[in-house]
């Protein structure tokens, strides 16, 4: 089970990481790499959502969401500090 929450962490973490990087690319107008973003955004949040749906029991998922939850949140601390997408040319 702590492997299963680790990996749900690191894809709450990748999920808003690059949510926030198509927010700036939809910000700047960048078509391309926005509709890449928001397909993987889409795909991972997806497979997540139903890996907990069909895989766990009540209580597992409820922590499984939570610790979910927690990567969302330093994805988008991490997303906010970086630079990619952030400069306009």
């Amino acid at each position: 089970m702590a492997f299963r929450l680790i990996i749900y962490f690191i894809a709450g973490v990748c999920q808003d990481f690059l949510l926030t990087l198509n927010w700036r690319f939809i910000n700047k107008e960048k078509i391309i790499p926005a509709a890449l973003f928001s397909f993987a955004v889409t795909i991972v949040s997806m497979l997540v959502l139903y890996n907990i749906l069909t895989e766990l029991d009540e209580q597992r998922s409820i922590i499984s969401i939570v610790i979910y939850a927690l990567g969302i949140g330093t994805g988008t601390i991490l997303g906010m500090k970086t630079k990619i997408g952030g400069k306009n040319k």
